[in-house]
């Protein structure tokens, strides 16, 4: 791998991760795409270690919060606060999403990244993605949430393992679904993305370092971290005043792409 193609894999996976488009999409489409050769899932989960420490610093106050509700509920065995509430979210919306990717991890690798299911899936969840936020209203805030959202959430994480779907944008469906407003599912979305991401980083990054820690690699990483940043403060002052219709019409679009180009390589 070149560094231009690692610096081009990164800055689409940090603007795809918080984005509702998937970054796992992406990554697998733009080699198939350009005729590169496919750095893998564990190039892939490399990466998100940058927007994983994005996704810790600007949101450090509210780590800092949560952090001090851990040991709140660890004291007194008992949950009262809102923010200790949004640890116990947290924890629940993660569970289903583990359980999927230690059941279907080789799946994921492999037959999850034919280019046809992806387009499909692009397609899909763009058109419930608009649905979801043309026809319900955004009546509940993040504070507002239950036992019963957070686990709903974790499950339509779950499917982001097959690319296409969209980690954040399966959660930010599912909150909106549920009639969340567009800032408290972004918001939920975003913080919901640490536990799995730091899981999948635990579980693959020492393949990718035992392939050796590489120039393209380091650049990939940190142009995922400064990408993110980005789409992460654009994203929430965009949604506060405008719908995600225009995401969802990215996302039937490179659908349509993706089929045109199998159809014009068969």
């Amino acid at each position: 791998m070149t560094v231009f193609q690692a610096l081009v894999l990164g800055v689409l996976q940090g603007l795809a991760e918080f984005l509702p488009i998937s970054s796992s999409a992406h990554l697998a489409l733009a080699p198939w795409l350009f005729g590169w050769r496919d750095p893998g899932l564990a190039f892939d989960v490399a990466l998100h270690l940058g927007t994983l420490c994005t996704v810790l610093w600007y949101f450090r106050a509210d780590w800092l919060a949560l952090s001090r509700s851990v040991l709140v509920i660890a004291k007194s065995r008992r949950v009262t606060s809102p923010e200790e509430w949004r640890v116990v979210f947290l924890v629940i919306g993660t569970i289903p999403g583990a359980v999927a990717g230690l059941l279907l991890e080789d799946a994921a690798e492999t037959a999850f990244r034919a280019p046809a299911l992806m387009a499909t899936t692009l397609m899909v969840m763009g058109v419930l993605l608009w649905a979801s936020d043309r026809f319900l209203p955004q009546d509940r805030a993040i504070h507002q949430m239950t036992v019963r959202d957070a686990l709903l959430i974790g499950v339509a994480q779950a499917f982001a393992l097959v690319p296409g779907f969209s980690r954040s944008g399966s959660t930010i469906t599912g909150a909106r679904l549920l009639r969340l407003d567009r800032r408290s599912a972004a918001v939920f979305s975003f913080l919901l993305s640490m536990p799995i991401t730091a899981a999948a980083a635990v579980l693959k990054v020492p393949d990718a370092v035992r392939e050796g820690v590489s120039l393209p690699l380091v650049v990939g990483v940190v142009a995922a971290a400064l990408s993110s940043w980005l789409a992460i403060a654009v994203l929430l002052k965009y949604v506060s005043r405008h719908s995600f219709g225009v995401f969802a019409l990215y996302r039937i679009a490179l659908g349509v792409l993706v089929f045109g180009v199998l159809a014009a390589r068969a």
